[in-house]
Order: C-alpha cells, then sequence, then structure tokens
C-alpha cells in the first residue's frame, strides 16, 4: 500500500530548517546573535578609526555584511563584519583620495571576490598545512588577547577588577546553567554594577557616536572615469585576497570545530556580494570576524545563519533603539569576553612538551613561523602565506633526499641497470645526473623508473642530459619502467628543452 500523498503545507513544513521546530535551538541562535552583535560594537568602531572614517561606517558595515552573508553565505554560524585587515588595506586610500574612493573600492573588491570565487580560488585551501592551521589558530588568538592589551593599560584601576570578574563569572556560571550563555552575563551584571554604584570607567560611548538611523543606499561619490578605476583597482585587488583568506580560513576553522562541511566557493562568492551590498550603502567593507565567530560558534555553541542574521540585527537595534544603554556597558566588560576567547582558541595542545616532542622539527617550524609574521604584521593572510610557502619549502627539502639511484651490473659485463626510486621533480632531479659513472659504465644502459613518478620539466631535462652525457661517449641508453602519466610528459617534452632543438 502506498504512502499518502503529502498536502503542500506538509511538504512546506519538511523544507523548514530544524531550528524553526525547536525552541532550545532558537533560544541558543538568539541569545548567541545578541552576544555577538554587543562584541561588534566596539570593535567595528576601533576598526573605523584605523580606517580613518566616522565610527558609523564602520558600524554600517556590520550591519550589512553580517546579514547579507547570513543569506549568501557558505558557512553556516560564521559571522562577517568590518575587520582590521580589510581596514588596514584601504586605510591608505581613505586617507589620500576621500570616503568616495572607499566606498568605489569596496564594491570593486565584492566584484574581485565574486570572480575569484566563481574561478575556483576555494580549491587552494588544500594546500594550506595542517601546522600552518595550527599557527593561523594560535596567532589568531594571540592577536585577538594584544587587541585588549590597549584597553587594560593607562586605566582607572576599577577595570582590573571587572575584568577580573567578568572572567570569573564566564568560567563558573556555566556550571550553574548553560540556558543563558555567560558571556551575556557578564556583560549585563558588569553594567548594572558600574552604573548603579557609579563607578567611572571607559564605556563603549567613549569609543565614538553610535547612529541613529539605518543606512540608505546610494553610488559611491566618485567620478566613473578610468583614472578612478586604475586608483581603486590595486586596492581592491588586495582587499579581495586578504578578505578571501581570512574568510576561507575562517570557514575550514569553523568547520573542525563543528565537525561540519561548508561550501566554500560559495563563501567566496558570498563575501563578495556583500562586499558589494555594504559598499553601496556606504559602509567600509570586511570579511569574516574571527573573533565574534569563536563568540557565536564556540562560546555561545549556535550553529546556525540565524544567529549571525540576528548579530546584524541586533546591532542595529541596539545602536537606535537602545543607544543610551549601550553606550553604558563599561569595556572591561567586553575586554574580558574576549580575553576569554581568546584562551578558549589558543591550542594548548599544540605546544604541550608531549606533543613537540613528537612532532617534527619541520613542522614545529613552519607552526613558529605563521604565529611570528602573523604578530609581527597583525595580518593574518600574510602569514598564512608565509607559513604555507615555508611547508611547502620543507616538503620539498624532505623529498629531495628521497630519489635514490642503485646499480647492477650484469656478470657478463654487457649492459648496467640503473634503477631510480622516489619522486623525481625540481628539487629531487638537480642531483640526478652526478649519480651516473659515465666512463666506466658499458656500452648498454638501462634506467628503470618503474619505482618512481616524473613530476616536471626539471625532472625530463635532467634525463635528457644523462642520455646526451652517455650518447658523448657512444653508449646507448634505454628508459623503462615509465608509467602512464610519467611517459606521457617524457615523450611530450623530452629532446625540447635544450637549445637548438
Amino acid at each position: 500500500m502506498s504512502a499518502p500523498a503529502l498536502s503542500p503545507v506538509s511538504r512546506l513544513r519538511g523544507l523548514r530548517p530544524d531550528w524553526i521546530r525547536d525552541p532550545k535551538v532558537w533560544r541558543t541562535e538568539v541569545l548567541a546573535g545578541l552576544v555577538v552583535a554587543l562584541a561588534l560594537i566596539p570593535e567595528a568602531i576601533s576598526f573605523s578609526i584605523i580606517a580613518g572614517v566616522d565610527p558609523q561606517i564602520g558600524l554600517f558595515a556590520a550591519f550589512t555584511m553580517a546579514v547579507t552573508i547570513s543569506v549568501v553565505g557558505g558557512r553556516r554560524a560564521m559571522i562577517s563584519a568590518a575587520t582590521g585587515a580589510v581596514a588596514l588595506v584601504t586605510a591608505p586610500l581613505n586617507r589620500e583620495h576621500g570616503l568616495g574612493y572607499l566606498v568605489a573600492c569596496v564594491i570593486l573588491a565584492g566584484v574581485f571576490q565574486v570572480a575569484l570565487g566563481a574561478l575556483g580560488v576555494a580549491k587552494l585551501m588544500r594546500f594550506v598545512p595542517r601546522s600552518v592551521m595550527v599557527g593561523f589558530v594560535n596567532a589568531l588568538a594571540v592577536l585577538i588577547f594584544m587587541a585588549q592589551v590597549p584597553e587594560m593599560t593607562d586605566v582607572p584601576w576599577p577595570v582590573y577588577p571587572l575584568i577580573a570578574a567578568g572572567l570569573a563569572l564566564m568560567v563558573f556560571f556555566p556550571r550553574v546553567t548553560r540556558v543563558v550563555p555567560a558571556p551575556l552575563v557578564s556583560i549585563v551584571i558588569l553594567t548594572v554594577v558600574t552604573v548603579a554604584a557609579g563607578i567611572a570607567v571607559p564605556t563603549v560611548g567613549d569609543k565614538g557616536e553610535l547612529p541613529s538611523a539605518l543606512p540608505v543606499p546610494g553610488l559611491p561619490d566618485v567620478p566613473f572615469t578610468l583614472d578612478t578605476l586604475t586608483t581603486i583597482a590595486p586596492y581592491a585587488l588586495a582587499m579581495a585576497l586578504v578578505g578571501l583568506m581570512e574568510s576561507l580560513m575562517t570557514a575550514k576553522l569553523v568547520d573542525d570545530i563543528t565537525d561540519t562541511h561548508s561550501n566554500k566557493t560559495r563563501e567566496s562568492i558570498g563575501q563578495g556580494i556583500a562586499n558589494i551590498v555594504t559598499g553601496f550603502f556606504g559602509g567600509m567593507g570586511g570579511c569574516a570576524m574571527i573573533g565574534q565567530t569563536m563568540i557565536n560558534v564556540k562560546v555561545s555553541g549556535a550553529r546556525t545563519r540565524l544567529s549571525t542574521f540576528l548579530a546584524g540585527s541586533f546591532l542595529m537595534v541596539l545602536c537606535i533603539v537602545f543607544g543610551p544603554v549601550v553606550s553604558d556597558i563599561p569595556m572591561a566588560a567586553l575586554v574580558a569576553v574576549m580575553v576569554m576567547v581568546s584562551f578558549a582558541t589558543f591550542d594548548w595542545h599544540s605546544i604541550a612538551p608531549k606533543t613537540l616532542r613528537r612532532m617534527p622539527a619541520g613542522e614545529i617550524a613552519v607552526m613558529v613561523i605563521t604565529v611570528a609574521v602573523v604578530v609581527a604584521t597583525s595580518n593574518l593572510a600574510i602569514g598564512v602565506v608565509v607559513g604555507s610557502v615555508t611547508a611547502m619549502v620543507v616538503f620539498a627539502r624532505r623529498v629531495a633526499h628521497l630519489a635514490e639511484v642503485t646499480a647492477v651490473v650484469d656478470p657478463d659485463g654487457g649492459q648496467v641497470v640503473y634503477r631510480v626510486t622516489g619522486e623525481l621533480f625540481f628539487a629531487s632531479s638537480n642531483d640526478l645526473v652526478t649519480r651516473f659513472r659515465y666512463a666506466t659504465d658499458p656500452d648498454k644502459v638501462v634506467i628503470d623508473l618503474s619505482a618512481t613518478h616524473i613530476w616536471d620539466a626539471s625532472s625530463v631535462a635532467a634525463l635528457d642530459a644523462i642520455e646526451a652525457k652517455y650518447a658523448q661517449r657512444g653508449k646507448q641508453v634505454e628508459i623503462v619502467g615509465l608509467n602512464a602519466p610519467s611517459a606521457r610528459l617524457h615523450d611530450r617534452l623530452s629532446g625540447e628543452l635544450t637549445a637548438g632543438h
């Protein structure tokens, strides 16, 4: 007997995400979005100062980026907003040419990101080694903590006990209940205490004026000429690359934390769309925010797009409707949250003595270099690139020593068989020519490559050089055992790599 047909209403209900039908998930996502929104406000204002624009520009960017990426992004629960990395890239453009050029740059950077995403730039993430990823995470934790240091220096003494109290609340409150996120409880309690007791400490309102209305869409105030395009294009390309690097690395990190897979190509294109929308609303652009994402995913337990959407929405509601209340939040409360995030983000297992004793020296070096470069430059993208290049060099040096050559001479002395094992590429094939006895070998030489693979033109050129050296002595060389891909590469390039052919 066939199952009864579902009604249109039942089919629509089946298409709804699980969180719509689960009040517990609703509560987690809503509260997570609120905590992230509170943490976004001082961050967005700080990044606005770095970019040299009005704080409202950074807050508008945080709002439009978060809301847009919650719909078009490829990684659920990841937070995108105005970021320091993007602010550093675009600050010189704003300083030299003004806000109109900055906004135009954000739109063009979004176009670049959409194009790069469509071309498959996300696939390059597979070349980021685990040691670089660990270094990236640890450097991120260090940067998050270092960003809080200015808020803990040259401040009134009550700031320090407030930070300590905030940390204590976040450590011990989850033992009482996890219904409400501990960071939210910490922020509320510390705000009530400072306001009620009249404690004079730096507050969110001291960072800058909050917006009183929603952003209005419009075109950037620049001449639409080729000269404008050539001015903003280099900054836009740099912003696109830095933004994609940070976003894709963050998406990979969230994948690992949540044991789920995300669509990196969709995320790349989504970042571009979010920046285009942000530019048309006059924002300063941005990318994935790793610290706020950790608050959302790791601290608050959010797992859906709802938390990202609400983080952006709550941000504007808090600024426009509850601006006076939000302005009274002590910075100490938010500093405590970010210090806790920094501690939770750091991969402490990676620096444990037991781990370090077992790890290869090259892997440790790659991790340390990644952390050092990121901390020195305050740019996660540069650190990842340098770390990845270092890892490739370490790998190449390791593999280069794996190519071995052994010779077996026939009992009658009529021929010699050289057996090559290991991978042949530019690093391992450089000294291959020196491994043969050209003067003393018999007239027939067989090179057995059945236990190796030819990867590049350098290896083909090395084999050609070996054949040429034997030919100069009137000796014949036969190459045997090539697998199909190696044979195709050798047949296509052999004899074509030296002058005169």
